[in-house]
């Protein structure tokens, strides 16, 4: 019951200071000021989800990666992503939805490592979670080409637990922005997404398309705190094991 009261306070604090903060009236450092006083330094998520096999050094450790930041393997710039015809490119609304998440989850207790796309320290990365946060094609493909995906790679050694993120995500993603979940469109990219492939073998990792650049464009350009809200509240679900909707298929 503790735990549940508890989960429902960090959700409450972190939906209303998302939706207060701008970058005008809030500094980041506020921002984690403000939510660490409502916690009153009592707040400590607890990694159920994570199993027994984390060593205690790493059980409140989550790892976040901004898409296609960094350099490759040979030093050279990773593309930014997609690119829309105005020059808005996929890293810079990568980037601000991972710093604005990273800064939630920092004031709610976690230890957070804000990785690049081909970070050296991904290679046997050990945490309660990975999330790796992307967006989707600036075309203009069709009047359905909006809303968000998440995905965990195909072969796991922890299916369970990387299907439960995903549910998690999902449904705390699309309760604090509003958009479709499109589970059907998911793409080999993503269920083969490199990094599922670099980390620990335990250790849950996603890829979320937070949403398409075209059709949602405004949303994810002025309102990146709701999307970084919905990745804070859906690591939250998970870590804590809280209920979702049942037709996310649990």
């Amino acid at each position: 019951m503790r735990n549940l009261a508890l989960t429902m306070s960090v959700a409450a604090i972190l939906a209303t200071v998302f939706t207060a903060w701008t970058p005008a009236s809030l500094s980041p450092g506020e921002l984690a000021g403000q939510l660490a006083a409502a916690l009153d330094r009592e707040a400590e998520p607890t990694a159920i989800a994570a199993g027994g096999e984390l060593p205690a050094d790493l059980a409140l450790r989550i790892g976040l990666v901004a898409g296609h930041s960094g350099v490759d393997a040979d030093g050279g710039i990773v593309d930014p992503g997609a690119v829309c015809p105005d020059g808005l490119t996929e890293l810079e609304v990568n980037q601000s939805v991972a710093t604005i998440a990273q800064r939630g989850l920092e004031a709610a207790g976690f230890e957070v490592d804000m990785l690049e796309e081909f970070d050296d320290r991904l290679v046997g990365y050990r945490a309660v979670a990975l999330v790796s946060i992307h967006a989707d094609s600036c075309l203009p493909i069709n009047d359905d080409a909006t809303g968000f995906k998440v995905a965990a790679a195909l072969d796991t050694a922890v299916p369970d637990r990387a299907q439960r993120l995903v549910a998690c995500l999902a449904d705390r993603y699309r309760g604090a922005t509003g958009l479709r979940y499109h589970p059907d469109s998911i793409t080999r990219d993503m269920t083969e997404y490199h990094t599922f492939y670099e980390v620990h073998s335990l250790t849950p990792a996603v890829i979320i398309e937070s949403g398409f650049l075209h059709l949602d464009r405004v949303f994810l350009t002025q309102e990146p705190e709701a999307a970084a809200r919905g990745i804070v509240e859906g690591i939250l679900c998970f870590v804590n094991n809280e209920p979702i909707s049942p037709e996310l298929g649990e």
